[in-house]
């Protein structure tokens, strides 16, 4: 096999050996695994090349890209692992349509940079935005911090190019809004973890990059009155509240703790704390007026001064110059640090209704306080869309699985999802086995049977067995 993959890629384009190190483990430390061997295509010809010998042999096919997933989804003992690196071509930028065609290999930050060049944004951001790449991205259906503006990945996309299990390749990249022609097979790709096909190449939305922002960090007495702020927000700029991330007190002394020589934004320790920022592009909101200011920073202050006085708002701050909205954004993306800090640990990617987060919160730590008094938690959260980072510290000799099913009784109580945007990967293929319905399971499996009947792509994830 290996062989035959080196006649068809070339010796420098397949890794053996210790030169498969950057390749065996994930970055979170928590899975590591031997690989057959790595190849590193540099084209979908190549990728379809390595897929129809792979097929042929039937020997399983892991696909990677950054490797900045959680949930275990490139473990690959023995597997072949296609990393898709070296496709990192932004093939077209058009402006006038408000799209960009883009490769697999494609670093997210350099997606960032190339379309501003346009005066314009690809919105999906996230802390790992330096070294995740865009099949990683389609693969999860990745989320982040402007899903609450933007939405998922899915909703940024409107084509795929895939290779398929036999090497086929499959050429969906429209570039229209509409296209009501049967089955919506991009979005069967987009989510499903590399099982039913390896995308290599999409057509991405593009939006107008915000000619100002307006950043505040907040701090409330419940996530309840966090709520009321979003939505009066909402309601004065015409939907222009870009993230609405909520830090616990929990998170604010940690990072204070880790990161001694950051400023903290308030003088004292409030228990629920929340960076929001907002986002223009019209002459109306962004052209400084008279008296010096900004409107959409005036919006700002003006709603979080009427809140103050209403005693709904306990403090705020108010960027006043980029190297402050930075500060307060790296508070935020410090969360995976955070969260990786002591082990053993449960990693909880829930979601809920916005109206339950803070049901949700109770009601998660009053049950884990009963199968574990002294648990620690670091939580964070995408509150503008209901996604919570739920990370569990038990004390020693308790159980994960216990852990794990005590927080999703609760998610499930609510009507929620265990797994909101950092996909399924095989860390919750038990969680699909106990919680999802199991007509979809059968479904899912239908699919899988009928796209990849040797089950050689990336086997064991998403789907229980």
């Amino acid at each position: 096999m290996i062989e035959d993959l080196r006649a068809a890629l070339g010796d420098k384009a397949v890794l053996t050996g210790a030169d498969c190190a950057p390749w065996s483990h994930d970055w979170t430390g928590q899975y590591d695994w031997t690989p057959l061997c790595v190849v590193r295509p540099a084209s979908t010809q190549e990728v379809s090349a390595v897929m129809q010998l792979a097929h042929a042999a039937g020997v399983a096919v892991v696909p990677v890209s950054g490797n900045t997933g959680l949930a275990g989804g490139t473990r690959a003992d023995g597997a072949v692992m296609l990393s898709l690196d070296r496709m990192n071509a932004v093939r077209d930028i058009r402006p006038e349509a408000r799209l960009a065609v883009v490769e697999a290999g494609v670093i997210l930050s350099d997606l960032h940079d190339a379309v501003a060049a346009q005066g314009l944004s690809f919105p999906m951001t996230f802390g790992a935005k330096g070294s995740a790449r865009m099949g990683g991205l389609l693969a999860t259906n990745a989320g982040g911090s402007n899903v609450l503006r933007y939405g998922n990945t899915r909703d940024l996309v409107l084509g795929v190019e895939a290779v398929l299990a036999d090497g086929r390749v499959v050429d969906l990249l429209s570039e229209l809004h509409k296209n009501n022609t049967g089955y919506d097979l991009r979005h069967l790709l987009i989510g499903s973890e590399g099982t039913l096909g390896i995308i290599t190449a999409a057509v991405v939305k593009l939006v107008p990059a915000p000619k100002a922002f307006a950043t505040a960090m907040v701090a409330l007495d419940t996530v309840s009155e966090a709520l009321t702020l979003l939505n009066r927000l909402q309601d004065v700029t015409g939907g222009a509240v870009e993230a609405f991330e909520f830090m616990p007190g929990r998170y604010m002394r940690a990072h204070a703790e880790t990161f001694p020589e950051a400023r903290m934004p308030f003088d004292e320790l409030y228990g629920v704390n929340v960076l929001v920022e907002l986002g223009a592009t019209a002459p109306r909101d962004v052209q400084i007026g008279e008296d010096g200011q900004v409107p959409l920073t005036a919006y700002l202050e003006e709603v979080l001064g009427g809140l103050l006085e209403e005693g709904a708002v306990l403090d705020a701050v108010v960027a006043s110059n980029e190297a402050q909205r930075s500060e307060m954004w790296a508070r935020r993306e410090a969360a995976a640090e955070l969260s990786l800090a002591h082990k053993p640990l449960l990693i909880a990617d829930v979601a809920v209704a916005l109206d339950r987060v803070e049901t949700f919160l109770d009601k998660a730590g009053a049950r884990m306080a009963q199968i574990d008094p002294d648990f620690d938690t670091m939580i964070v959260s995408h509150l503008g869309d209901g996604n919570i980072h739920y990370t569990v510290w038990p004390s020693e000799g308790i159980d994960l699985d216990e852990v794990t099913e005590t927080v999703e009784d609760v998610v499930l109580e609510l009507g929620g999802s265990f797994s909101a945007e950092h996909g399924v990967g095989t860390s919750k293929l038990a969680s699909m086995r106990r919680r999802k319905d199991p007509v979809a399971l059968d479904m899912m499996r239908a699919i899988k049977q009928a796209l990849d009947p040797k089950g050689i792509l990336n086997p064991g994830k998403v789907i229980p067995s």
